[in-house]
């Protein structure tokens, strides 16, 4: 959604072509000045015409589910619950942005109603945990791949490690992966997670740039050199 917005915007003002047309004739000092001022312009106008566009409406999770705190401005679980022993953590992105290269030319609503999920299930005790990579869409969810892992794993849940991490998902039995599926979804982990990731996912991507606009442009303005007296 972000992305048609700032494409639709871009090519109503075309920022490069109208900055090198205005300072080609222009000293350095006085182009460099003209460049940052058009630059900060067009961030103002973006940051004031992304926020007044209207939030999805307020949706809560699944009711043994709860919202882990401070994850609209990080990069960790979005939710986290109990299951008897076990504590299930969920992360999420778009597919589109979880898959170099899709989604970036042809961003349409299929593209936005695929979502990359993570679940990690831990045990107390137990120094690894089970990890589950899914593809979670409005009406089905699909396991693509199932590993161990160190429980106190920091590193991003989509980095590659050298280390064997199980068979192909898709190359299992049958009857093996439908018991994945039931071993995730007796865990509340299923496709009425989607209504919610996808409204979080709006809120997320809408205040990531607002931030965006906001601090390049003072990162700009406060770069701009002190004028002489």
């Amino acid at each position: 959604m972000w992305k048609r917005v700032l494409r639709e915007a871009t090519v109503r003002q075309p920022w490069s072509m109208l900055a090198s047309k205005r300072c080609l004739s222009s000293p350095p000092t006085s182009k460099s000045a003209a460049v940052d001022t058009l630059l900060l312009r067009y961030l103002k106008e973006h940051y004031v015409e992304v926020s007044k566009m209207n939030p999805p409406p307020k949706m809560n999770p699944p009711s043994e589910f709860s919202i882990v705190k401070g994850a609209l401005d990080g990069n960790g679980p979005v939710l986290t619950r109990t299951h008897g022993n076990e504590e299930i953590k969920l992360s999420v992105m778009r597919m589109a942005y979880a898959v170099p290269g899709s989604g970036e030319d042809n961003e349409n609503d299929e593209d936005m109603n695929q979502l990359f999920l993570h679940v990690d299930v831990s045990k107390p005790g137990q120094d690894k945990s089970l990890h589950f990579l899914c593809g979670l869409y409005p009406d089905a969810l699909g396991v693509h791949s199932v590993s161990l892992r160190p429980k106190h794993d920091s590193a991003d849940f989509l980095e590659v490690t050298a280390t064997y991490s199980g068979p192909q998902f898709a190359e299992l039995d049958e009857r093996m992966r439908d018991a994945f599926h039931g071993f995730i979804e007796e865990r509340g982990v299923d496709e009425k997670l989607f209504n919610f990731l996808q409204a979080w996912l709006y809120v997320k991507e809408h205040r990531s740039l607002m931030r965006w606009f906001k601090t390049v442009g003072t990162y700009i303005n406060e770069n701009k050199p002190a004028k002489s007296s």
